[in-house]
């Protein structure tokens, strides 16, 4: 037509193999869960580990609180001052109730301390020094007497596995989750 002739090439036989195959390969779904496995493996197995590590910290960290408590109790009680608790004694009957999930001959902190009122009691975090590990110079072990105000603050640094891919836990300098219990109590008018 107006004299445009137009002209189709018949496709060499190369030509229509290569589109075949490409035709096929984009049909063939054999391999696709594999390769979209392989896509999400490594974030899916990040996730996998980062929350069995954070389950492992929450168990630890009530772990520790419950032995804290239940241990408090002997000050509170009267039974530690009866029985002339130390800082040393008091730390075996704490590590007697951890289930073994601390290293207590090196880990564990403790401070107890009697104080004027509640308002003014010092259930805050300790401070690091300048290694990394927690600043224990004026840590005391005062169990007080009968109707005076306790404070038992336990620190553990828990030490982490996972800490790649922005999920680290860490909130001390050392690299380590710094587990820490506090209880303020009234002592019993304990004989």
């Amino acid at each position: 037509m107006f004299g445009i002739e137009i002209r189709k090439e018949k496709a060499t036989g190369a030509t229509r193999g290569l589109r075949r195959l490409v035709i096929r390969f984009g049909r063939k779904n054999d391999g696709a869960a594999a390769v979209e496995f392989a896509i999400v493996a490594v974030p899916f197995i990040a996730m996998l580990f980062a929350i069995i590590e954070l389950a492992f910290v929450f168990w630890a960290s009530q772990v520790l609180e419950t032995a804290v408590h239940d241990t408090s109790r002997l000050i509170m009680t009267g039974q530690a001052q009866k029985q002339t608790f130390d800082q040393t004694r008091f730390k075996q009957e704490l590590c007697a109730r951890v289930l073994g999930l601390f290293n207590c001959s090196t880990g564990m902190i403790i401070d107890v301390r009697t104080s004027g009122a509640f308002a003014t009691a010092n259930l805050s975090k300790p401070t690091f020094k300048a290694n990394g590990q927690v600043d224990d110079t004026g840590f005391h072990f005062q169990t007080g007497g009968p109707g005076d105000i306790v404070v038992v603050r336990v620190m553990y640094e828990w030490p982490l596995i996972l800490r790649t891919f922005g999920l680290d836990l860490a909130d001390t300098p050392s690299g380590k989750r710094l587990l820490m219990s506090a209880v303020a109590f009234r002592n019993e008018p304990y004989q």
